[in-house]
């Protein structure tokens, strides 16, 4: 235990370089448990601060952890194009209640190259009505994209809004093939 009565548990995380720009990517032993988009050295500090406040331990950067080898391993083929899913156990002790219930929907639910929308995930979860809780709860993801909150859009085709910029989201889904590639 720490000096707040907290159970310490390791944190180790490393910073992985992908199209989408630099992501963070943490773990304990539990599995992955945040992906943070646009990885910059204060975007990374701020990140491993609020980690460290939410999970009692200082993360420690061990790329080459075995807790991060798959993680890394699994990503790395994803923005490669020779990964569709991500088998990984992940630590959802970061979120709960119904962001929890709607993000493991999503996670289990709507495969690489298909999205779905606010409201129809709201309702996947028998929330019918509650289509901007699921915007908040896509949001407060902390694992984007193996939670692939980047495949929920607007019901009247609309792309939504996105965590980690419209940019990010956009490239997610033409590497998916959802989206056709920008031109230039």
């Amino acid at each position: 235990m720490n000096s707040h009565g907290q159970y310490e548990q390791q944190v180790v995380w490393a910073v992985v370089g992908t199209d989408i720009g630099p992501l963070l990517l943490a773990a304990t032993q539990d599995g992955l448990v945040n992906v943070v988009f646009h990885a910059t050295d204060a975007v990374r500090d701020k990140a491993l601060d609020r980690l460290a406040s939410r999970l009692g331990s200082e993360p420690v950067e061990a790329p080459d952890s075995p807790l991060l080898a798959e993680p890394i391993r699994q990503m790395t083929a994803y923005f490669a194009g020779e990964r569709r899913a991500f088998e990984l156990p992940l630590d959802w002790s970061l979120i709960s209640g119904f962001n929890r219930q709607v993000l493991r929907e999503l996670a289990s639910g709507v495969p690489y190259g298909a999205v779905v929308g606010y409201g129809d995930l709201a309702g996947r979860v028998g929330q019918p009505r509650a289509a901007q809780a699921v915007g908040v709860a896509m949001g407060s993801n902390p694992l984007p994209v193996v939670v692939p909150c980047h495949r929920v859009v607007e019901s009247d085709g609309g792309i939504g809004g996105f965590g980690g910029g419209l940019e990010t989201k956009r490239k997610l889904l033409a590497l998916e093939g959802v989206l056709p590639e920008p031109l230039f």
